[in-house]
């Protein structure tokens, strides 16, 4: 197991059990989580405090996940560059082409298993084994 100590994920998903499914694969492998209900507060959250890795739904009130990601990567910060992995359901090739041309670095078709989302932090964070 790859300890990711001090390395910070935000999440941002409007299901509260997405984000406790998350933070549950995420933080006994030594990662510090935090929450966003939605674009719209993530991206307040990201011009805050700087993150490792960013996780986003596609499918949310106020601001989608997509939006987040243009505006993410749009803005002229060091926070333009953080790894974004977009989790959704929608699984189409439409789909994953959308995301990456928003910036997204990965892409996972929900469910996703925990071991395979702390494979995916590890990687974009540059914790392999």
């Amino acid at each position: 197991m790859t300890e990711a100590a001090g390395l910070r994920v935000l999440i941002v998903d409007d299901a509260a059990l997405i984000r406790t499914y998350y933070r549950a694969a995420l933080e006994p492998r030594g990662y510090v989580v935090d929450e966003a209900l939605n674009g719209l507060e993530g991206l307040e959250k990201v011009l805050l405090q700087a993150f490792d890795m960013i996780i986003v739904d596609v499918n949310m009130p106020q601001m989608d996940g997509m939006t987040f990601l243009k505006v993410l990567r749009a803005k002229d910060l060091p926070v333009g560059a953080t790894p974004v992995l977009v989790t959704t359901s929608e699984a189409g090739p439409q789909d994953m082409a959308a995301a990456r041309a928003a910036g997204a670095n990965s892409y996972l078709v929900k469910p996703i298993r925990q071991d395979v989302l702390a494979q995916y932090a590890d990687m974009l964070c540059g914790r392999l084994p």
